[in-house]
């Protein structure tokens, strides 16, 4: 029995939220077998793919789903971003999140929270009960509150994310077991804290699913020689879940849910590599190329993932768009997108998103112009200077983020997982914990 069974009435609803950073819903709905806890989860609530965000980049969903806004709210668009009026950039941290997390809502309502390892929330906040940051954390010892849980963490050597450097060898055994260890050490902490804690929201985030993903997906699906790894990740996995399960009491509503999906790699696609080549950029400096040395007749640029800007005049320091010719000049680098081909003739961008389409809000300032959405295969990348190439095909990843078959599951039998995207878990979690909020106040609707 954990402390707040022994301290909590019933009269407060209360809820967990485990994210799954990564996780397709079609991999849970192909394999049963491997996922018995989120198929039980499915049969006893409700199931299925939702959608994740323009761009479906980790950086950008985590604060999305956590505050049910999009990015032109939450201010946060990637792993960089653009300062204004600049073409310096910047790493997201918890801080720059602009919008209000789902459990600051709880908290100012009386209720309190656990939340742990969930992406771009460093520094932690002092005012949430425990907190530990996950990803980009520099070190364990800063991300974590209070005194306790860093001392916990000390002792039990926890990792706080999955070295990719090792997915980049051709053996990926080391891989394999440092993100299983990552994988087991992250439920260890949840379930100590499920036990330990007495909270009324619970928000555990496991991100080395995304890790795997990037360098396994093709053992995955073309039946290589990792491929048993990695269904036995998925299969600890769906286990440590199903054990968290079995501790919640029985008032505890389970939400289960992912970030974005995922589909074959083929092509690192450097774009501003092809912005050159097209005519769209050049750099100052002939040697070296970044976003700072790009030249005064730049007409656009990229950032990850498929970001494009337009070299706007007044907005860029080096503008050269005039802002008379901004429909123009934006509406014919969405005719080059559209027609780009790549090696085999398969065209690249399945469609181009506007940045009035994808964001709204007071922090759109940095937005982009436009986001390409890839078609599978082909990922993204910025690709400043130097590059030699503009695809590259022999990359060590071979799965890459995709917009549609994220997964969301609930525990709950009035849920309806169905049209959905990620901008309705965080108004979900609301619903289910009896936690007013004003209809603006979320981009998404509850699903229960």
């Amino acid at each position: 029995m954990g402390l707040f069974d022994r301290l909590r009435g019933n009269d407060t609803p209360r809820v967990a939220f485990l994210g799954i950073d990564g996780l397709p819903h079609d991999l849970v709905a192909n394999d049963p077998e491997t996922f018995p806890t989120l198929s039980a989860i499915a049969e006893a609530g409700d199931g299925g793919a939702i959608d994740s965000i323009v761009p479906p980049e980790s950086s950008a969903c985590w604060p999305a789903l956590t505050t049910g806004v999009n990015p032109g709210e939450t201010g946060v668009y990637g792993f960089q971003d653009r300062e204004v009026g600049s073409y310096d950039t910047y790493v997201p941290m918890g801080r720059d999140v602009q919008a209000t997390r789902v459990w600051d809502r709880a908290t100012a309502a009386g209720l309190d929270a656990t939340v742990l390892n969930v992406p771009v929330t460093f520094p932690p906040q002092r005012d949430v009960q425990r907190m530990l940051s996950g990803y980009l954390s520099p070190e364990v010892d800063p991300a974590a509150h209070p005194e306790e849980l860093r001392t916990y963490l000390a002792e039990a050597d926890y990792t706080l994310s999955v070295n990719a450097k090792l997915g980049h060898k051709a053996d990926k055994t080391a891989f394999i077991e440092h993100a299983r260890e990552t994988l087991d050490g992250r439920a260890a902490l949840f379930e100590r804290y499920v036990e330990r804690d007495d909270w009324d929201l619970f928000v555990g985030a496991f991100t080395a699913p995304d890790r795997v993903n990037h360098f396994l997906w093709g053992d995955y699906l073309d039946s290589g020689p990792y491929r048993e790894e990695f269904l036995e990740f998925y299969a600890a996995l769906d286990e440590h879940v199903g054990s968290i399960r079995a501790a919640l009491p029985d008032d505890v509503t389970l939400v289960v849910g992912s970030t974005h999906g995922f589909t074959r790699l083929d092509h690192d696609v450097y774009c501003n590599e092809w912005l050159e080549r097209e005519g769209w950029l050049e750099y100052d400096d002939d040697e070296h190329g970044s976003l700072a040395d790009i030249g005064g007749d730049a007409r656009a640029y990229s950032l990850v993932p498929g970001r494009f800007y337009l070299n706007l005049e007044g907005r860029e320091p080096e503008g050269v768009v005039p802002e008379a010719d901004y429909d123009e000049v934006r509406a014919e680098l969405i005719a080059d997108l559209e027609a780009w081909e790549g090696p085999d003739g398969t065209p690249v961008v399945d469609r181009v998103v506007e940045r009035e389409t994808a964001f709204r809000g007071d922090h759109d300032a940095i937005a982009p112009d436009l986001v390409a959405v890839p078609n599978p295969g082909f990922d993204l990348k910025a690709g400043f200077r130097p590059r030699d190439r503009v695809f590259d095909p022999d990359g060590p990843r071979t799965g890459m983020h995709a917009f549609e078959n994220a997964a969301l599951f609930v525990d709950h039998p009035a849920a309806a997982v169905e049209d959905a995207d990620l901008l309705d878990v965080a108004p979900t979690l609301l619903k289910l914990l009896d936690v007013e909020y004003a209809r603006t106040d979320c981009d998404g609707a509850s699903l229960v």
